[in-house]
């Protein structure tokens, strides 16, 4: 088992890229990559799960091969390398935690997105945190993932 987490506040200028999906017309996230906030927390679980350490790194700011790469391409890599260890992924459970953007319309399609990136199930959920935090005042997203693999 493994455990990730990560944050991200939103930055104008940039589109919304989360839980795989590209968010047409809300502000985008901060970071390196495209900023999405569940995909790199999953990514910190498979790696914690798997002893392989954190997604700094491997994916760390310094390496401009990862610079504005996408949340699913950091997650299809962490997935490879996992499998690549001696590991098979059983499954993947993340909640995003902000305000918006509003998940439950699009958590099919997100899941599925996050699904093929893992080869392997992916569960996502969503909550706000009742105004509190960064979250809360609407500053950015957060994101938990929990991440079971097997040694093969």
């Amino acid at each position: 088992m493994g455990v990730g987490v990560d944050v991200h506040p939103f930055a104008s200028g940039r589109e919304l890229h989360l839980a795989g999906l590209h968010w047409p017309g809300e502000t985008g996230l901060a970071g390196h990559s495209d900023g999405d906030a569940a995909a790199h927390a999953a990514c910190d679980a498979l790696l914690s799960a798997s002893g392989l350490g954190d997604l700094g790194a491997l994916f760390g700011t310094a390496d401009p091969r990862w610079a504005g790469a996408s949340g699913v391409a950091l997650l299809t890599e962490t997935a490879r390398l996992v499998r690549q260890a001696g590991f098979e992924i059983g499954n993947v459970a993340i909640q995003v935690i902000g305000n918006r953007p509003r998940l439950a319309a699009r958590r099919t399609e997100a899941e599925k997105a996050l699904s093929a990136a893992v080869a392997a199930p992916v569960g996502l959920t969503a909550t706000t945190t009742d105004g509190l935090g960064l979250t809360g005042r609407g500053e950015g997203v957060a994101a938990v993932a929990t991440a079971l693999v097997v040694a093969v």
